[in-house]
């Protein structure tokens, strides 16, 4: 299998394509605040995850992967802090948690399934 491959991959991706489309017509001091923080911390969550893949022992792949769900959940607390601050739509915030919460469930699996031995 490819990094390609793996849905959690491929969602973080699209998460953090969101981000960048939601923050793109901000004012300067939301996109010098809240914006370059939630672009990076949605951007980390799939290059956590492309790094623990190419990472050669299930230990040390496990730990990017626990740094990307960090990630993950503070995307969604800058995106709370967007919301509660009239940056993004309800309707756009729900959309967005809805998002992170599958990730954060696909992520947990993909963790408790790599380095797994057969007894």
């Amino acid at each position: 299998m490819t990094l390609e491959e793996l849905k959690v991959y491929q969602l973080s991706m699209e998460l953090g394509e969101k981000v960048w489309q939601i923050v793109l017509p901000w004012d300067w001091l939301a996109k010098d605040t809240i914006a370059k923080q939630l672009i990076r911390s949605a951007d980390s969550v799939s290059a956590n995850i492309s790094e623990g893949f190419g990472r050669y022992h299930f230990k040390d792949s496990k730990n990017f992967y626990y740094y990307s769900r960090g990630s993950l959940y503070e995307t969604k607390t800058w995106l709370t802090k967007a919301f509660n601050r009239k940056l993004i739509t309800e309707e756009k915030f729900k959309s967005m948690v809805s998002d992170i919460n599958i990730i954060g469930i696909k992520l947990n699996n993909y963790i408790n399934s790599i380095g797994k031995k057969n007894l």
